[in-house]
C-alpha cells in the first residue's frame, strides 16, 4: 500500500507540473524583459528611499505591461544563496521554458522588504531558507494548491496551507575522531556536563542556530532554554560566525564537537574527500537538537504570475527538483520515493545522507514554534550571546 501511495503521489506531482507548465507556457512568445526595464530596476537600487517609493510604482506598471504582452518572467525573492540554487533556476528554465529573474538576499531581510513593499512588490514568490521568515509574511501569501501540498509530509507545510517546504536540513552534532559516538548524550542538555568544557564550538549569531533555540524555547520553555544556554557558556565554548567555520574547527581539532546543520560536513567531504576528519551524529533523544529545518516557498497574493510560481513549486517537488537538493546541496528530500534511484556512483556523498525516517528527527509546528524569532534574540541578548 505504501508503494502504491508513493507512486500515486509522484504521479500527482508529475501531472501537476505538466499542467502548470502547459498553462504557464500557453503563449508561444516568451521574450526577455526589454533593456529599458532593466534600467529602471538598476535605478531603483541607487536612488534615495524617498524616491524609491515613486520609482517602485513605475516599475510595477512596467511589470504589469509585461504580463499584458505575455512576455512573462517569474520574479523571485530568494533567501537561498545563488551558489546553492542559481543552477536550480537555470535547470527549471531549461526544462520548462519559463524564464526567471531573482533577487538574492538573506531571508529575514527579504521578509522585511516584502512587508514594506506590500502589494507594490514585484515578487511573484518568496523562496526562504527558513520557515520563520515565511511565517513573518504568511498573510501576504495565497493558498498552495492541494495537489502540491499532498506531496509532502504534514509537518513540512504551514498549518494554513499558504507555504510549503521543499527540502530539509537536519540539526546534528558534528564531531572529530577524538570523540566516540557512544560518549554522546541523547539530547542537547547533556552537553552542559562539565566533561565537555573547552570542547564545544557554536555560532550564536547564525540563523539556523537561532531557529534551533526558538524550537528549544517552545519545546522546553524559556527557563530551561536559558539554563541550557548558560550551561554551555559555563563550558567555555568557542564562538564561530556560522556553520562552515564551526565544522572546519571541529575537523582541525580546535574543538571536539559543534552544533550545526548536517549538510555543511558533506560540502567538506565533497571537496576534500570522505577521509575528512569529521562526522555527523544524529542525537537519539527527542528534542530541539534533532529538528529538521525547512526551506520553503510561498506565492504572493498580488502576483500576476501565480501559474508560473506554482509551476516552479511543482518542479522543486518533482524527481528533478528533489534530486537536485540531494545531489547538489546535500539536503534531505521531502517527497518520498523521488530519490530512490540515486546511486553512490551518481553521488558518493548521498550514500552517507540518512533517510529522514531513520534518524528520529523532530518535526515541530513551524508556524507556532519557529515564528517567534524576536523573542529568541531577546533571550540571546539577555545571556550575552548576541549584541
Amino acid at each position: 500500500m505504501h508503494s502504491i501511495a508513493r507512486k500515486m503521489s509522484l504521479l500527482a506531482i508529475s501531472a501537476s507540473l505538466l499542467a502548470l507548465i502547459s498553462m504557464a507556457c500557453s503563449s508561444e512568445v516568451i521574450k526577455e524583459v526589454p533593456v529599458e526595464v532593466e534600467k529602471v530596476v538598476e535605478v531603483v537600487k541607487e536612488v534615495p528611499v524617498t524616491v524609491e517609493k515613486i520609482v517602485e510604482v513605475e516599475k510595477q506598471v512596467v511589470v504589469e505591461k509585461e504580463v499584458e504582452k505575455d512576455n512573462r518572467t517569474l520574479l523571485v525573492y530568494s533567501g537561498r544563496a545563488e551558489k546553492l540554487v542559481g543552477n536550480l533556476f537555470e535547470q527549471f528554465t531549461e526544462d520548462t521554458g519559463i524564464k526567471v529573474r531573482v533577487k538574492y538576499a538573506k531571508s529575514p531581510a527579504l521578509a522585511a522588504t516584502l512587508t514594506e513593499e506590500g502589494e507594490n512588490s514585484w515578487a511573484d514568490l518568496f523562496y526562504s531558507q527558513d520557515p520563520a521568515s515565511l511565517e513573518a509574511v504568511s498573510g501576504m501569501f495565497t493558498q498552495i494548491p492541494s495537489s502540491l501540498l499532498s506531496s509532502v509530509p504534514v509537518w513540512a507545510k504551514s498549518s494554513s496551507d499558504n507555504w510549503i517546504g521543499v527540502s530539509g536540513r537536519a540539526r546534528v552534532i558534528v564531531h572529530n575522531s577524538n570523540v566516540d559516538p557512544a560518549e554522546m548524550p541523547s539530547d542537547l542538555m547533556g552537553f552542559t556536563d562539565p566533561k565537555w568544557k573547552g570542547r564545544i564550538g557554536w555560532p550564536p549569531t547564525n540563523g539556523s542556530f537561532q531557529a534551533m533555540v526558538t524550537a528549544m524555547r517552545n519545546m522546553w520553555g524559556d527557563y530551561k532554554t536559558k539554563q541550557w544556554l548558560e550551561g554551555i557558556q559555563a563550558n567555555d565554548p568557542k564562538v564561530y560566525p556560522k556553520n562552515t567555520p564551526t565544522v572546519a574547527a571541529t575537523a582541525d581539532e580546535e574543538v571536539d564537537i559543534g552544533f550545526v546543520n548536517h549538510y555543511y560536513l558533506h560540502r567538506f567531504q565533497n571537496e576534500q574527500g570522505m577521509d575528512f576528519n569529521a562526522s555527523n551524529h544524529y542525537l537519539s533523544g527527542d528534542g530541539p537538537g534533532s529538528i529538521v529545518l525547512l526551506s520553503g516557498i510561498g506565492v504572493m497574493n498580488h502576483s500576476k504570475n501565480k501559474d508560473l510560481a506554482e509551476a516552479f513549486i511543482a518542479y522543486t517537488l518533482s524527481d528533478q527538483g528533489q534530486k537536485y537538493f540531494m545531489t547538489k546541496t546535500f539536503e534531505h528530500p521531502l517527497v518520498p520515493g523521488t530519490t530512490d534511484d540515486v546511486t553512490g556512483k551518481d553521488c558518493p556523498i548521498c550514500e552517507v545522507i540518512p533517510d529522514l525516517n531513520s534518524i528520529g528527527t523532530q518535526t515541530p509546528d513551524y508556524g507556532e514554534q519557529l515564528g517567534d524569532l524576536a523573542a529568541t534574540q531577546d533571550l540571546l541578548r539577555i545571556v550575552g550571546l548576541i549584541p
